[in-house]
């Protein structure tokens, strides 16, 4: 079992996808955990999901746990098979509950209520692609699956 899911080969794709999840995604969990980058910190974020959003306390939880740590273990390459599917099932939910509404394009120039899901097609797109092709090159799972060759 931990092969499947860990398996990748030593593929740059693997390695720019997972990154690029990553490092975009980092800053976003890094708001809703640390409050850095301006954002509200755990606390605040948990209120802002369960009584403005009326999300349910765990599925609260979960965008923060897959935000924050689902983008460390993607830069870093650890079960990027199993944090590519959670960034897919997140990012359909935020087009569904929120952005959907608002149509495909991201407000540039401040014209429309909200937020489109362009960006969020991006994500679930990379994610796709980490999903099938692995972490990749410089990736924990590469090393975890690895065989060790023998000189015997």
């Amino acid at each position: 079992m931990k092969k499947l899911i860990l398996r990748t080969d030593e593929n740059w794709s693997g390695f720019v996808t997972r990154v690029t999840i990553g490092l975009v995604i980092f800053p976003h969990g890094a708001q809703k955990v640390f409050g850095w980058f301006g954002g509200p910190g755990y606390q605040k974020e948990m209120i802002f999901f369960i009584d403005t959003l009326s999300l349910p306390w765990i599925i609260a939880f979960l965008v923060i746990l897959i935000e924050f740590l689902g983008a460390l273990s993607l830069i870093i390459g650890f079960a990027s098979r199993i944090w590519a599917t959670a960034m897919i099932i997140l990012f359909t939910g935020m087009i569904l509950m929120e952005h959907k509404q608002y149509g495909f394009f991201m407000n540039w120039f401040g014209n429309q209520r909200g937020e489109g899901f362009e960006y969020h097609l991006l994500i679930i797109g990379l994610s796709l692609a980490t999903l099938i092709s692995g972490g990749g090159k410089y990736s924990l799972d590469f090393l975890i699956t690895k065989e060790k060759k023998s000189f015997a």
